[in-house]
């Protein structure tokens, strides 16, 4: 065995989850505008979204296509689920799961324009 065989890894966190689209305008108007995602940039060039540290790609013409069930399940961490789903709500977006309790606080979810569905919770 190596010395780098032998060492624990370190994970840093997720940074990148892609998303097959259909209509890529209508999925960066969704992100960009209706949830106010800023965009993330390569050098100068737009290439996602960001969501915190994490990269939102969007994949026209991917091998997958868009799901209410896509797997892995993608889900979000927000400051406060009840309110963000109401915000969703005032902005048109459908929401799949109304916010429910959990034992450490909120998880709901919400389709994106492309019916992709994606999970949000906070922890109050």
């Amino acid at each position: 065995m190596t010395e780098y065989s032998q060492k624990n890894i370190e994970f840093l966190g997720v940074k990148a989850v892609a998303l097959p689209v259909v209509d890529a305008a209508r999925a960066e108007n969704f992100y960009g505008k209706v949830l106010g995602l800023p965009a993330a940039n390569q050098p100068g060039e737009p290439y996602g979204y960001l969501l915190g540290k994490t990269i939102l790609l969007l994949k026209p013409d991917w091998y997958a296509h868009p799901s209410a069930e896509p797997s892995p399940r993608i889900t979000l961490q927000v400051d406060d689920a009840r309110g963000f789903a109401e915000m969703l709500k005032e902005r048109g977006v459908i929401i799949a799961d109304e916010a429910e309790p959990t034992k450490a606080g909120f998880v709901a979810s919400f389709l994106d324009s492309e019916g992709n569905k994606l999970w949000f919770c906070s922890y109050n």
